[in-house]
């Protein structure tokens, strides 16, 4: 309309009152003045208001700016009545472009079993080393959509899926809060409100111990680093011993490269730290790829010449991880939390002093918190040793060769010494070769 104005096409405006015109005070002074240049009065109906009048201008400033105090007032009513409902537990999620979920008639979340798969897909092939770049690239190469509806799949976009606790059934209320009411401008919640986190708010599509293993992983593979200065390194999942083999000298990873000998390349692996320092400083021995798959496929082919013994082994160790379980903790923990939390609301209706009240709550799901991750430590390795024991009942007595998805999936670590090698399962066994 504005447009319009300035072109000529239009000599008054008639609009029904302030608040319709324009946001705020300085958006409609703007508009009006704007407007006047051009010789075209606006009429306000409600207010009966005629720009062209020569108090115009000056009650309208009046008017205009007690528009915007009442804007203002219903903003923070809004954001009042969404941090109540975020007290009481209530939770509201955009589920437009939320993959593995819609909502039902009743506003619910429920799960969509199709994408459903594609999450379960994404969260095992990140825990089996795959990278985030490959993940995409997998899911792209088999035609799978975003939640967005585009073909390209980003990094970033396959982090937010692991990072976001919605996929184990809980919710992280006011993860973003708006700074300038006019602007309707959102920041990320850095201390600026308080944020709410619901449990078992919908069905899960993850367990929560998977999904705490993979925060360990994303961790773990953001704090690799590397050579004398220990300078961060990118998560590469090329190779399946690449940032899982270390120097038992120093400590730091060994990298895949190679030799040309006579023209021809021969693939080997060396520690970091020697690579950037040179021999002359440091002495850690180079392994021949051939040598490295070696030892790893010795050890594992050791593991399954073990058959039932080492499966009574690795049985033995579930029952010694079933019996360090903090089930009973964290559900004491809950109990106390719900009876604080409801004190909590009490007083905040009351308009009481809370601030103890909250500070309990913090402490005690930071504790609940630290019990959580240890419990899906100890479910994570009894799943690993399950896995394990189910792995030798297949091939027991077999003689594998050398492979990725296998070595991805039971190997934790090898490390490099100079007469031998120390390979670590991810069931916590370890064998020296």
């Amino acid at each position: 309309m504005i447009d319009e104005c300035m072109e000529g096409n239009i000599d008054l405006v008639i609009t029904k009152s302030i608040s319709r015109f324009a946001r705020n005070t300085l958006n409609c002074l703007q508009y009006i003045r704007q407007l006047k240049d051009k010789n075209i009065s606006v009429y306000f109906e409600k207010e009966n208001i005629n720009t062209m009048d020569a108090k115009g201008e000056v009650l309208l400033t009046i008017m205009a700016s007690l528009a915007q105090q009442e804007s203002q007032s219903l903003s923070q009513n809004v954001e009042l009545g969404l941090q109540y409902r975020y007290q009481q537990g209530k939770v509201q999620v955009n589920h437009k472009r939320f993959m593995g979920y819609t909502k039902d008639e009743d506003g619910n979340l429920i799960i969509v079993p199709e994408e459903a798969e594609i999450i379960k897909r994404i969260y095992r092939e990140y825990l089996e080393g795959q990278s985030l770049v490959g993940i995409g690239r997998g899911l792209e190469k088999d035609g799978i959509l975003t939640a967005a509806g585009k073909p390209r799949w980003r990094p970033e976009s396959v982090k937010k899926i692991l990072q976001n606790e919605k996929y184990i059934g809980d919710a992280l209320l006011q993860k973003t809060v708006t700074v300038n009411f006019l602007t309707k401008k959102q920041v990320k919640n850095e201390g600026h409100l308080p944020q709410y986190y619901v449990e078992n708010s919908h069905e899960a599509i993850i367990p929560k111990e998977l999904f705490l293993q993979v925060q360990e992983e994303i961790h773990r593979r953001s704090n690799i680093y590397t050579g004398e200065g220990k300078n961060k390194q990118i998560y590469s999942s090329k190779y399946a011993l690449s940032a899982i083999t270390f120097c038992g000298d120093c400590g730091d990873i060994y990298r895949r490269t190679y030799w040309n000998i006579h023209g021809r390349k021969e693939f080997v692996w060396r520690c970091v730290t020697r690579i950037e320092q040179g021999p002359e400083v440091y002495k850690n021995r180079t392994v021949k790829e051939d040598e490295l798959y070696g030892a790893v496929m010795t050890a594992i082919n050791k593991l399954l010449a073990g058959g039932n013994n080492m499966i009574k082994t690795l049985e033995e160790n579930i029952h010694a991880v079933i019996g360090e379980t903090t089930e009973y903790q964290i559900s004491e923990i809950n109990n106390l939390l719900e009876e604080k939390q409801k004190e909590l609301i009490r007083l905040a209706n009351k308009g009481k002093d809370y601030e103890h009240l909250a500070d309990e709550i913090d402490e005690l799901r930071d504790k609940r918190q630290l019990l959580l991750v240890e419990d899906a430590s100890l479910s994570g390795e009894n799943e690993q040793i399950n896995e394990l024991i189910e792995f030798i009942r297949k091939n027991k007595f077999r003689t594998l060769e050398y492979d990725d998805k296998l070595v991805r999936k039971i190997i934790q670590s090898v490390t490099v010494y100079e007469e031998h090698f120390v390979i670590s399962f991810k069931s916590g066994i370890e064998m020296e070769i």
